[in-house]
């Protein structure tokens, strides 16, 4: 078998270190857009806590879905009774855009999949390790004015669909029961 020559050595060489720089590169770049997604988050929610941020990170949370994340106690509450009724759907659908969530951006897809299947346990923990972070950092008063704007918004979904024919307890026991929870949330 003939001897490579010192060209052909050259470019394997150069082959052989440019396949590792490339996996390289690319190791480097991914770990580059983990801790840009983890700024990101960081930025969105205030929050400093890496582990806290991985979670999310972990459950596939971005930016844009942690700003959707507000809607987690809207839906929650929805979802108490098994399912979700066509008026919460619509009340917070409502909602969502009356915060500026619509049909156009990267956050509304993920409301109407929790709308048509109930979020997973995980996803109810991470908002109240959101919450707990929050309660931690923020000064007293935010976090009542916070506290009053999530229970006042769910506790709106809970009553938009109760009673019959606007008559009757408008709130279930169940939905109750997650408000409850949703109040304990903050501490």
């Amino acid at each position: 078998m003939p001897t490579p020559s010192r060209s052909q050595q050259s470019i394997l060489i150069d082959a052989v270190f440019h396949n590792r720089e490339k996996r390289l590169v690319e190791a480097f770049r991914e770990r580059l857009d983990q801790l840009e997604r983890r700024q990101q988050l960081a930025h969105v929610s205030g929050i400093c806590d890496e582990a806290i941020l991985d979670r999310f990170l972990g459950l596939g949370i971005t930016a844009e879905s942690l700003a959707a994340l507000g809607l987690v106690p809207l839906v929650w509450v929805a979802w108490a009774d098994g399912e979700v009724a066509a008026k919460e759907r619509d009340r917070i659908v409502a909602m969502a855009q009356a915060a500026g969530i619509g049909q156009q951006n990267g956050r509304y897809p993920l409301l109407e999949h929790w709308l048509s299947r109930r979020p997973a346990p995980e996803m109810v923990a991470a908002w109240r390790d959101y919450i707990r972070h929050l309660s931690e950092r923020m000064a007293a008063e935010d976090l009542a004015a916070l506290r009053r704007e999530i229970l006042d918004r769910a506790g709106e979904v809970a009553r938009v669909s109760g009673g019959l024919l606007g008559f009757g307890k408008r709130v279930s026991p169940a939905e109750q029961a997650v408000l409850t929870q949703l109040e304990q949330a903050f501490g």
